[in-house]
């Protein structure tokens, strides 16, 4: 039987509340769950202690940086440490027992479902969309800091058939601006990478002629330049002279940024706009109760709506085996669904504040855990 997403929240707060009466762990540090999204207080902040562990994302990087120094602000003798290795390295380091907790850009496929039922004791695979960031098409090219390009345009050059940047393609949507008789070379993830899923998965949704290939977090074109991580491809396209790539927009620094058509219009790139995505689109069918993840409408007309957004999971088990486990990821979710949590995240990645419907969710979830 496939749920609606109210009755999807109902049962899931029903489990949240169930738990919480049958089990101990984690119940002493819950979060009060009201419309603020509040944090524990300081007194029951001070009675944890122990150490966290998680891997993942390299996009969700510098929120994860803002949401443990501040966790770790109200929670003195708790340790987290986060490594940005990517979300394939990192679901893979989850779902192996590795860490306790995970971000991923990209959802858990059917095979990965399976070997969390068996992770997560006797609970399930927690997969909650805390970070929602939209992903920037970044260039470097002297003296012009901003773009135009359609779908079928991107598709084109980063499928290798527009290779020069006054080709006619660039040239009609850009007519004021002067572009220089220049190679463009284009630079891709070489790690397995939830955001090369989304991008791609992207290209195929709104210019299926131009990007004849899947979606995959692995990318699918030979040739051109690849790096490690988020950073490494920004840090690739930095460092060139007519290069293009894709990243987390929080990494976008000083460089020229696409605005994409969608619909009649070029949209820019920002948190608003990726957020208006996100709240118009359906949950997925068909998945665990505690997952929480989203279809995207890549192909949405909205006015204002930039719909190569990046919406990075952050993984948890409803279950584990230690009650210190639970109780501590229970508790740093919770303060990473908070409205000032969320707010630090914007601060310091750019990244879109999630609604309080979406916090209400996530929280019912987080307070599942046991």
């Amino acid at each position: 039987m496939k749920l609606n997403r109210h009755s999807r929240m109902a049962t899931v707060a029903a489990i949240g509340a169930l738990s919480l009466t049958l089990a101990a762990c984690g119940s002493d540090n819950a979060v009060e769950d009201d419309a603020a999204g509040s944090t524990p207080d300081a007194e029951q902040a001070s009675t944890l202690s122990g150490q966290l562990e998680g891997a993942g994302a390299s996009s969700q990087e510098s929120a994860m940086q803002a949401w443990i120094a501040g966790f770790q602000s109200q929670n003195p003798d708790v340790s987290v440490a986060y490594d940005p290795v990517g979300s394939g390295g990192g679901r893979t380091q989850f779902l192996e027992g590795g860490t306790q907790f995970a971000g991923s850009d990209a959802a858990l496929k059917d095979d990965e479902l399976a070997q969390a039922a068996d992770r997560c004791v006797s609970g399930e695979v927690a997969e909650l969309p805390l970070y929602i960031s939209p992903i920037a098409v970044i260039f470097s090219l002297d003296g012009i800091d901003s773009l135009n390009m359609s779908p079928a345009t991107v598709a084109g050059i980063f499928d290798q058939k527009i290779t020069n940047w006054n080709a006619p393609e660039i040239a009609a949507e850009n007519p004021d601006v002067t572009l220089p008789d220049l190679a463009i070379t284009p630079v891709n993830r070489s790690d397995e990478s939830g955001t090369t899923e989304n991008f791609t998965e992207y290209l195929a949704a709104t210019a299926p002629e131009a990007w004849p290939h899947e979606a995959s977090g692995d990318w699918p074109v030979a040739g051109g330049q690849s790096a490690q991580g988020t950073s490494g491809v920004v840090q690739t396209v930095t460092d060139g002279q007519g290069t293009i790539g894709y990243a987390d927009a929080s990494k976008a620094g000083s460089l020229g940024t696409v605005a994409i058509k969608v619909g009649d219009e070029y949209v820019p790139y920002s948190p608003e706009a990726a957020a208006a995505v996100v709240d118009a689109s359906p949950r997925a069918e068909g998945r665990p109760e505690a997952s929480l993840v989203v279809e995207l409408d890549r192909t949405t007309t909205e006015p204002g709506a930039y719909p190569l957004v990046l919406v990075s999971y952050s993984l948890a088990c409803t279950e584990y085996e230690s009650s210190e486990d639970a109780t501590l990821v229970k508790a740093f979710y919770s303060y990473i669904a908070s409205e000032e949590g969320q707010q630090a995240a914007a601060e310091a990645a750019g990244s879109a504040p999630i609604s309080d419907e979406l916090r209400t969710e996530a929280l019912a979830v987080i307070e599942a855990i046991a």
